[in-house]
């Protein structure tokens, strides 16, 4: 008899169970009532070393604490900000994901917290980061140029038909690995960060004026920032206004806090603004949705799933999950499928997307490569429904989210890639070319062949290395057009 191959992933149900918030010192006599409280939630985010160590009692060694303040020092584009719900997911101990024994106190807890996929993009240290390229040569604050297409303070016009609102410059949770770092949040020693010049209500009415301006678009994602962190009856107000506009038929929410701080999206008087608002888009037949932000399926307990549902329930048509791909977060497949089912299956999240970690400073660590994400995207065909498998997506600067396997052309060797679009975004209007150039991606260096990381060597400090990737990209246009020019000849000849 022949021997039975398993599959490459053996799909199991997990249920999901949330972490004992009292095996931490600062938190064994917090009551239940208390961690439901959005209130207490707030008040007891972890945001500078002192408080983590008054957390963690005698659970961390002093390493990793030196570690932690040598980044926040000389590394970190965000400053710490970690609700307890975040915190009690990083060495769980639940047996979900993990054996379910609490490491001992010192060096084992250390070295556990080291390796904690949330611990590492959350409160990420100086030993995370690469010393040979802790930044590409071309990272910049605002990779995606989103500023550049502001039409409005805070309104980013790159689409046809959709915009991003940018409503707010906070959130309750503060990732290192965050797009809007050069905005988002408070300073830090290596980013000051840039600040709204208008008041907020004169910025939402010159948002709200283009929208009524500008009958292409249809379709408003709603972030920041992270939108739990705007009183709910200004977010209602706002949301009310967009739904008196006749063009707009989409309107997205974009909050991580409904995994990070779920409890505020369990509030009774969120859920039931949630209500008001998605029976007036019921009505006037707009689709309202929440965007989330879950990187690892240790992330999504009890509390994360009831957020959703409550949402649901409330009357969104959807809550769609919009990870990062992160290296030692989730960058393996089975990573990846424990995330998207535990998404699915027990929170009513949709995959749907997950993003290439963009090229900010100091993310070189976090960053994969194209062929990776490629790899990863052909090893998630086939488990999930079809509209529950996520696409990975690269943003690409100038031309926006393109799915990883529509690369034009790809130089592994330097790890280039070169991609083509077919819109104009609101900075384009007067490019004749815009849709004939192409636009230019950068693999970290760390992950390519000697020669390429050569090359980077010789080349990657100064302009002459985007010039050489922009020349080839122009080289291999030409190069493309003439070869399709051939075919075609041929197939008329024929």
């Amino acid at each position: 008899m022949s021997q039975k191959i398993e599959q490459p992933y053996a799909y199991r149900r997990r249920e999901l169970v949330e972490p004992d918030w009292t095996r931490l010192p600062g938190w064994r006599e917090v009551t239940a009532e208390q961690w439901a409280s959005a209130q207490w939630q707030r008040a007891n985010c972890v945001k500078n070393v002192k408080q983590l160590r008054a957390l963690m009692g005698d659970l961390l060694e002093d390493r990793f604490y030196a570690d932690l303040e040598r980044d926040q020092a000389e590394r970190a584009t965000m400053s710490m900000l970690v609700p307890p719900q975040m915190m009690n997911t990083m060495v769980p101990a639940t047996g979900v994901f993990d054996d379910g024994v609490m490491p001992s106190a010192g060096a084992a807890f250390t070295d556990a917290f080291y390796a904690d996929p949330v611990r590492s993009y959350m409160l990420p240290v100086f030993s995370d980061r690469r010393t040979d390229w802790p930044s590409h040569p071309f990272a910049t604050r605002d990779s995606l140029h989103e500023h550049d297409m502001w039409v409005a303070e805070g309104l980013t016009h790159r689409y046809p038909t959709k915009v991003l609102a940018e409503l707010l410059p906070t959130c309750p949770q503060y990732c290192g690995h965050c797009t809007r770092m050069d905005l988002v949040g408070n300073s830090t020693p290596v980013v000051p960060k840039l600040k709204f010049d208008l008041k907020p209500v004169d910025r939402y009415d010159a948002m709200i004026d283009y929208l009524r301006r500008t009958p292409a678009v249809r379709d408003v994602v709603v972030s920041g920032g992270d939108v739990a962190n705007m009183p709910w009856k200004n977010l209602e107000a706002y949301l009310m206004r967009l739904l008196e506009i006749d063009n707009i038929r989409d309107i997205r929410l974009a909050t991580k806090a409904l995994m990070g701080l779920p409890q505020h999206w369990l509030a009774d008087d969120v859920v039931e603004g949630v209500g008001r608002v998605a029976a007036v888009a019921r009505e006037r037949g707009v689709s309202l949705a929440i965007h989330t932000h879950v990187n690892n399926a240790q992330s999504v307990t009890p509390a994360v799933a009831a957020a959703s549902r409550a949402m649901l329930d409330a009357g969104v048509r959807d809550v769609r999950n919009q990870g990062v791909l992160m290296r030692g977060i989730n960058d393996t497949t089975s990573q990846l499928l424990d995330l998207c089912f535990a998404l699915q299956d027990e929170a009513s999240i949709t995959p749907y997307y997950f993003y290439m970690c963009d090229m900010i400073p100091f993310s070189e660590h976090w960053r994969m490569s194209l062929g990776e994400a490629q790899h990863l995207q052909h090893s998630l065909m086939g488990y999930l429904p079809g509209f529950a498998t996520p696409r990975i997506v690269c943003d690409v600067p100038f031309v926006g989210k393109r799915w990883v396997h529509q690369v034009h052309t790809y130089d592994t060797e330097r790890g280039i890639s070169y991609w083509t679009k077919n819109y104009r975004t609101s900075i384009e209007s007067d490019d004749v070319e815009a849709l004939s150039r192409e636009y230019v991606y950068y693999d970290p260096i760390y992950t390519l062949p000697e020669g390429g990381q050569a090359w980077w060597r010789e080349h990657g400090d100064s302009d002459s290395a985007h010039a050489d990737a922009v020349a080839a990209a122009e080289a291999s246009r030409v190069a493309a057009a003439a070869q399709h020019e051939e075919v075609a000849s041929h197939a008329i000849h024929a």
